[in-house]
């Protein structure tokens, strides 16, 4: 009878774990869900401004139709992408095709002094502060669901119940991996 108990005990502690194990799995799946929506709400902030931006400078910029189409194409390309290694190659094309933009704005005077050109820069520029802080969450949050899912002998119970890992945001092109050159020196 006393085996009896103990068998029972040793049953009763792993449906217990099992139960645990599963629903902490269930709570960083979640945890990765809503790190990815965090992201995309800050990307339709994004998508949102740049028509904005792009409007407000056309006028000024005639001379630069082509670079303004660029960031229009990027930035439709990038509302229409699906998953995390899509939205992130998408989004990365976008930020280069703005980063083009900013620097052909600096050459125009009148458009460098209008404030809402100036207002629509600094929204832009904190929505990709908000961008880069939703992806670090979510990478954060995505490794860590990750690693349980790998670890034993949770990966055993994640496997049960056909558990799949999260994609992380990560640089794909070696130039963005380039260390930019910054020259402080005071020459004249």
């Amino acid at each position: 009878m006393f085996i009896f108990y103990i068998f029972l005990a040793a049953i009763l502690i792993l449906f217990f774990w099992v139960i645990a194990k599963y629903n902490s799995l269930v709570t960083l799946r979640n945890q990765v869900t809503n790190g990815w929506k965090q992201i995309d709400v800050q990307l339709k902030r994004r998508h949102d401004l740049i028509p904005n931006l792009v409007n407000t400078v056309r006028g000024q910029m005639q001379f630069e139709q082509e670079t303004l189409e660029k960031v229009i194409q990027a930035r439709n390309a990038a509302a229409s992408a699906t998953g995390v290694a899509d939205a992130a190659a998408k989004e990365n094309m976008l930020t280069g095709a703005l980063s083009k933009l900013f620097a052909l704005v600096e050459n125009y005077p009148a458009l460098k002094s209008n404030e809402n050109v100036l207002q629509l820069q600094e929204e832009l520029t904190s929505t990709e502060n908000k961008i880069s802080f939703a992806r670090q969450f979510y990478n954060d949050i995505a490794t860590k669901f990750n690693i349980s899912q790998e670890v034993f002998p949770a990966n055993i119970i994640a496997s049960m119940f056909n558990f799949k890992t999260a994609e992380l945001f990560e640089i794909k092109s070696e130039a963005e991996r380039q260390v930019p050159n910054v020259d402080l020196s005071l020459k004249r």
